[in-house]
């Protein structure tokens, strides 16, 4: 006796989001593609923000030797850095975030580029 709804096989054409869904959690090759794209995404976004904070960082030394005042170098040290490190913090998770959402988007089977898609 059959009480259930009859079930599609795996794999069947379904909904995009659904098929999509099912790659993900099935880890099937495609689906680790998906799941690698994220991650490459993500990676980029880190490997970016680290390179902006790394640059002045390396460069202060150099500065602060040819300044050789020791009143500017502690109001660098004590106050400039900050706002630049909140900026670059502000920047990274807006794009993490951004990534996540084009990927939920994906998984859903909506367009990326869509700015109408809800």
């Amino acid at each position: 006796m059959v009480t259930g709804e009859p079930r599609t096989a795996h794999g069947a054409a379904g909904p995009p989001g659904l098929r999509t869904q099912w790659e993900i959690d099935e880890q099937t090759t495609l689906g680790a593609a998906y799941v690698r794209s994220l991650m490459r995404s993500q990676l980029r976004a880190g490997i970016s923000a680290f390179v902006v904070l790394a640059a002045p960082v390396a460069v202060l030394p150099l500065f602060f030797g040819a300044l050789r005042n020791a009143a500017v170098e502690w109001l660098v040290l004590g106050f400039g850095c900050y706002p630049f490190l909140v900026l670059i913090a502000w920047w990274y998770v807006r794009r993490a975030e951004r990534n996540e959402r084009d990927f939920a988007a994906l998984v859903r089977g909506r367009d990326t580029k869509d700015p109408g898609a809800p």
